[in-house]
């Protein structure tokens, strides 16, 4: 059983998703006492996420300089994994199984070509196959293929694992956790000190971070100046039960794919769960799984692998993504001393889960951010824009 701290800690985490929580693993083989604010850690949006580690083919243009922080994480996710693995006795789900990106029509091919001569230019790795090629590596993919990509450097993580697994970290390496919400964030001469929460309890703290995901602007008690800029994005997602077909598996790897123009992606797991996800939707704080989302995704991938409507439907969810306005993290110091963000992942909060914890841990350790996490701190949105990374750099 968890301990929950009575006195001040070092480091007070508000949120105890896998944002959260690895962060709070990482402060604490630091050596510093951390505890978590969260009424149900380990069981946020990682709940129905797919866990793709794609920076490759989760590439879009003007993202460049988070491209180079997700292929800087997916690069620690295999010591990560087994570090973690290791320290709790508990299997991940990762997967170094590869992603096949493919187009269904002509329109996506064009657009899938143009993605494919942009990762060339920054000097990715990612094969071009003609959709014959695509159906030799995955036999279930509709004849209407035309064309894919192959990255074999994207993976896979089980979420829901990863979670279980951080928040087991957590309790061995005696980080505190207090089952409930924050209410309002305690501010003293100008300095963030810690929290109430719902439950009346009044947390102090040396540093505070901020990992409420999507909720990470509603917190009450923030200054506006230092308030994250936040944004619920939701996601309707489908989870079915595979079968092999002739002694050969349904899907081998992680399937991505233009349909119409809209996106796609297939997950297959090794114990036999296949995740279909994923849609975007600007729709505030509502979670609730509507026949039109469950339509769309089965359709689409329907269109992409007939064989897919035979399949169990075990579970439908959905979640919400914590957006920025460009997409990117929040990570270290904000306008308000004492105040740390780890926060508003958007649609790579498994992938970026890694460097996230390292950067913020380091920062809360030593009071200096790596270089990595430096262009994402809470400042760009308050300071000048530095000036771009040019594309060799974005991947150096």
């Amino acid at each position: 059983m968890a301990r929950v701290r009575t006195g001040p800690t070092d480091v007070l985490v508000v949120g105890g998703g896998i944002i959260g929580l690895a962060v709070a693993w990482r402060s604490a083989q630091r050596g510093l006492s951390v505890t978590v604010l969260d009424p149900d850690p380990g069981r946020g949006a990682n709940r129905v996420a797919a866990g793709m580690l794609a920076p490759v083919t989760e590439l879009q243009y003007g993202e460049e300089g988070l491209l180079r922080l997700g292929i800087a994480s997916n690069e620690r996710w295999a010591g990560f994994a087994a570090e973690l693995g290791e320290f709790t006795g508990l299997d991940l789900g990762y997967r170094a199984c590869g992603t096949l990106a493919v187009a269904l029509d002509a329109d996506d091919r064009a657009e899938l070509r143009e993605l494919h001569a942009f990762q060339q230019r920054l000097g990715l790795e990612a094969q071009w196959l003609t959709g014959r090629e695509c159906r030799r590596l995955e036999p279930m993919l509709a004849a209407s293929v035309r064309g894919g990509l192959l990255v074999t450097g994207d993976h896979q993580v089980d979420g829901r694992r990863l979670g279980t697994a951080l928040l087991a970290a957590c309790v061995r390496a005696g980080v505190a956790l207090h089952p409930s919400r924050a209410a309002e964030l305690t501010v003293e001469r100008g300095r963030a000190t810690g929290v109430r929460a719902e439950d009346g309890t009044p947390l102090a703290a040396g540093q505070t971070v901020l990992a409420a995901g999507s909720w990470s602007g509603e917190l009450p008690g923030i200054p506006p100046g230092a308030r994250p800029p936040v944004r619920p994005v939701k996601g309707q997602i489908l989870r079915l039960r595979m079968e092999s077909h002739f002694g050969q598996p349904f899907l081998s790897r992680n399937v991505r794919a233009l349909v119409r123009g809209g996106h796609l992606y297939l997950v297959p797991r090794a114990d036999g769960e296949l995740v279909v996800g994923a849609t975007m939707e600007e729709q505030g704080f509502d979670t609730a799984v509507t026949a039109g989302g469950v339509y769309e995704l089965l359709r689409d991938a329907h269109e992409l692998v007939p064989g897919i409507t035979e399949l169990p439907l075990v579970e439908t969810g959905a979640g919400l993504r914590p957006g920025t306005p460009d997409n990117a993290p929040l990570l270290g110091p904000t306008a308000l001393p004492g105040l740390v963000a780890a926060t508003g992942h958007h649609r790579n909060g498994v992938l970026l889960t890694p460097v996230t914890a390292d950067a913020v841990a380091e920062y809360l350790g030593t009071g200096v951010l790596p270089a990595v996490a430096a262009p994402f701190t809470p400042a760009r949105f308050t300071e000048p824009v530095p000036t771009p990374l040019t594309l060799t750099e974005a991947v150096r």
